[in-house]
């Protein structure tokens, strides 16, 4: 049994759900209303991009333009990151680019070549959908990662001189921002991991049993999708955190101004 297709018709009765959770962001002010409209609206608009070229990226299974698509979601999501961390171009752009690079690269090669044995690695039909949910999770952990390490270090500048002073390497100084940025972004997804089929049903089994797969293939499939979105999560917040350091540090290991100052508007 294949999976039961959602005329144009449905989908529109069933986003009428959202009228719940606008009615009750409206009736109590939060501020939130039009965010969700514009965030509702350009979800709908760009799923239903992805599906038009998904279609074509499928039919034309060329390796050149699958590698080139995901640069551009490498891209993409490097300017994200940057945006939501408010931290500086010039400074964590090539680091986060490379992290990602590196991360999707060895970790999704690794199990669409050694796990799942593909003799064309790069088929469309794994190798987008696999990349694409490896760079959804890195970009999440990685704003939350980023922000706590450089939110904590300019916080807490005299702890890392402190460090330093006392004979530890850079490295060392910066062990405990990085503890913490570990802590911060990867606690729900432990504890996502811990509950997983006894309290919630993640979305990618739900999708492979809708389309038709057995149980057994769609649980094996998402212990594999847990296991690579977090250690690609994890080697891109290192690398990129390796490399911001040169950046990042002074020749007197003093934090240069990453963060984008936010402008205080002078009353006239």
């Amino acid at each position: 049994m294949g999976t039961i297709d959602i005329s144009y018709l449905s989908l529109g009765i069933g986003l009428l759900l959202l009228l719940i959770p606008l009615f009750y962001i409206w009736k109590f002010k939060t501020g939130l209303l039009r965010a969700t409209l514009i965030g509702t609206a350009r979800m709908i608009v760009q799923l239903f991009f992805i599906g038009v070229y998904l279609r074509f990226l499928f039919l034309w299974n060329n390796p050149w333009i699958n590698f080139l698509w995901v640069i551009v979601m490498i891209l993409v999501a490097s300017q994200t990151a940057l945006a939501r961390t408010q931290l500086k171009r010039k400074i964590l752009l090539i680091p986060i680019s490379i992290g990602f690079l590196c991360s999707v690269v060895c970790v999704g090669m690794y199990f669409i070549g050694i796990v799942l044995r593909l003799e064309n690695v790069f088929s469309a039909q794994y190798f987008i959908p696999i990349f694409g949910i490896l760079m959804g999770n890195m970009l999440s952990s990685n704003v939350i990662a980023l922000n706590t390490y450089y939110s904590g270090l300019k916080r807490e500048q005299q702890l890392y001189r402190y460090l330093l002073g006392n004979g530890a390497t850079r490295t060392e100084a910066q062990a405990p921002f990085i503890r913490q940025a570990i802590i911060k972004a990867f606690s729900p997804l432990i504890a996502n991991i811990s509950v997983m089929g006894l309290v919630a049903f993640p979305g990618t089994m739900i999708g492979q049993i809708l389309g038709g797969s057995s149980p057994n293939v769609a649980i094996k499939y998402q212990m594999m999708i847990m296991v690579i979105t977090f250690t690609a999560s994890m080697l891109s917040l290192m690398i990129t955190i390796s490399l911001a350091s040169r950046k990042s540090f002074d020749a007197y290991g003093k934090l240069q101004p990453v963060m984008i100052e936010k402008k205080v508007k002078s009353k006239s």
